[in-house]
């Protein structure tokens, strides 16, 4: 197999997120709309004719090219229509073109050698009573306690909406802000992205999330409660909403996991079970020669 690996400018995005669309293990966040949000320079390596992608987030330190995975981009890595083996991300792993580079293959590139990250994955692909079962007790105390407090769910938030909650809610995205506007506007451009939230009786916005939904996948991608939210339970509402929404589907919701344990717990009671992704790494100090003036 040939792997070429391409600079950002003759990229025929086109093609791209046609691979992207048509793979057996698609991520949003390899389209090309993302990557040009979270990493503005990134380039390629692909096989002939693109049957075989993988993305290359750039950055530049010193005039030094380096890999690192992007802001709010869980999962890349090598994506096709085609079976993706160990021998091929063998390959494209040995063609990667820089010396240093941290990036996460997706949860299809098993790849035995590398260390794994943990995601959280719910198949709705049964009926909601049946996916309801495997609540866990608190679970179904908090939903209850919101379905108490009469809390309603909004279905379709503005961007400004959704930027002015996060901005006065919580301190987590704030140096994330303007990413999060350019990405939100391409989602939804893209009809990827679903902005939604959950409002107390007097319709005051409490909480709020972002979601990704492809053909075969709802991602849990930016989520944000403030005090009010988080003291009714607001986000275990809506995503049992989405659940009930969705059950008895092929629809995965995908959690995006977390490596802190009470993040992990808040996910495992809907149900969720671990589905790994894997982390490629190779750091080497580059030696830079001092110039004299």
């Amino acid at each position: 197999m040939k792997i070429t690996h391409i600079k950002h400018i003759d990229i025929d995005k086109a093609k791209w997120d046609d691979v992207i669309t048509n793979s057996s293990n698609h991520l949003f966040y390899a389209y090309s709309w993302y990557l040009d949000v979270v990493s503005p320079n990134w380039e390629a390596l692909v096989s002939e004719d693109y049957l075989f992608v993988m993305p290359l987030p750039i950055k530049k330190k010193i005039f030094i090219k380096y890999i690192v995975q992007p802001i709010l981009t869980q999962q890349l890595g090598i994506f096709s229509p085609k079976t993706i083996d160990h021998q091929i991300i063998n390959l494209f792993i040995n063609k990667i073109p820089y010396l240093s580079y941290e990036m996460n293959l997706n949860e299809e590139n098993e790849f035995p050698r590398c260390p794994t990250l943990p995601n959280m994955i719910l198949k709705l692909d049964v009926d909601y009573n049946t996916i309801r079962s495997t609540y866990s007790k608190n679970t179904i105390r908090n939903i209850d306690k919101a379905k108490k407090h009469s809390l309603s769910i909004v279905e379709s938030l503005t961007i400004n909406q959704f930027i002015d909650f996060i901005n006065k809610s919580t301190q987590l995205y704030n140096n994330k802000i303007q990413t999060i506007k350019e990405l939100i506007k391409a989602g939804l451009k893209n009809n990827i992205f679903q902005l939604l939230g959950t409002v107390d009786e007097e319709r005051n916005l409490i909480c709020v999330l972002c979601i990704a939904k492809t053909r075969n996948r709802i991602t849990y991608l930016l989520p944000a409660s403030n005090e009010h939210g988080k003291s009714k339970s607001a986000m275990f509402l809506l995503i049992d909403h989405l659940i009930k929404l969705h059950s008895s589907s092929n629809i995965t919701f995908d959690f995006e996991g977390s490596k802190v344990d009470g993040i992990a717990r808040f996910y495992n009671g809907f149900g969720a079970t671990l589905k790994p992704y894997f982390l490629i790494k190779r750091c080497r100090p580059i030696k830079i020669k001092q110039i004299h003036f």
